[in-house]
Order: structure tokens, then sequence, then C-alpha cells
């Protein structure tokens, strides 16, 4: 008998995952081993952005080889329904002023939208004390954009 495989999910579908969510795992190359890390994200529909703040082995990482590898999930906590996606691409700085703001602009409307904690902000080195908004002109994250992804993997459960 054969395994029964998971199906794969249409872009339209997946596209609709991504904008649902916001919370990515990215895989590093790391040194031996693979480094995975949690980032946020923000989705205009053609590329996926993250802030990253300035410190940390990920920097180390991303300098020594930007190949990655980004998944998004989502799923019932009894596992009854799940989705996810893995995407193999490439972390690219965005270094260009107006797109670094308008991307750190998405940022706080998707956390006002998703009602996020400000303790979150502790992710992007800011303290929680701070209003999300400090993003904005702030120069304490990277701004990284997706690209050159050569492959999506992208199933479901049903």
């Amino acid at each position: 008998m054969d395994p029964l495989k998971i199906p794969r999910m249409t872009k339209d579908e997946y596209d609709a995952l991504i904008e649902r969510q916001f919370i990515s795992r990215i895989a590093f190359a790391g040194t031996g081993n693979p480094y995975i890390a949690p980032f946020m994200y923000v989705f205009d529909k053609e590329y996926l952005y993250f802030l990253s703040t300035k410190y940390g082995r990920k920097m180390q990482y991303f300098a020594a080889n930007p190949q990655v590898s980004v998944e998004i999930e989502e799923y019932m906590p009894d596992l009854s329904s799940f989705t996810f996606i893995s995407l193999q691409g490439k972390l690219e700085e965005v270094t260009e002023p107006a797109k670094k703001k308008d991307v750190r602009e998405q940022f706080v409307a998707m956390m006002k939208r998703h009602n996020l904690s400000p303790r979150v902000l502790s992710a992007l080195g800011y303290s929680p004390d701070d209003p999300p908004e400090i993003i904005i002109n702030g120069e304490r994250a990277a701004v990284w954009k997706l690209v050159a992804v050569k492959d999506i993997v992208a199933l479901k459960n049903g």
C-alpha cells in the first residue's frame, strides 16, 4: 500500500496563508549545522520582508551565506488541520531609504492589525515602553527581502 501524500496548495492558497500569518522561521546555513530563528514578516503580494536586529548569529550567517529557507505554517492545536509553505531563496538587505521606511510602516500596521503586545518590540531592538512607530525611522533593525526564490513547497492536509 502506497503512503498517503499530503496535497499541494495552489498559489492562491499559499499566498492567502502568507497574508494571514506574520511569523516565519528562517533557516540559515550556519556553521556545520543549520541555524533556525523566528522572524516576523510582511508581504506586499510580491516579496516577503523581514526586520532583523543588527546583532547575533543570524547577522554572521547572513553575511557568510544569504541563501536561506523560510517556513510559514498554520495549524489547529489538535493538528486536525495544517498547512505550511517552505521557500528556498536568498535574503537581500534593503538599503534604499524610502523602501526601508515603507517596509517599516508596513510592520507597524501589521503589529496594530494583529494587536501585538508592545513586548514584541524587544525582538526588533526597542523597548516595550516605546511606541511601535519608533521603528519607522529607526535604524536598530536591518530590513531584509526574500529574493531569487528557487523552490516552493506548499502543502495542506485537507
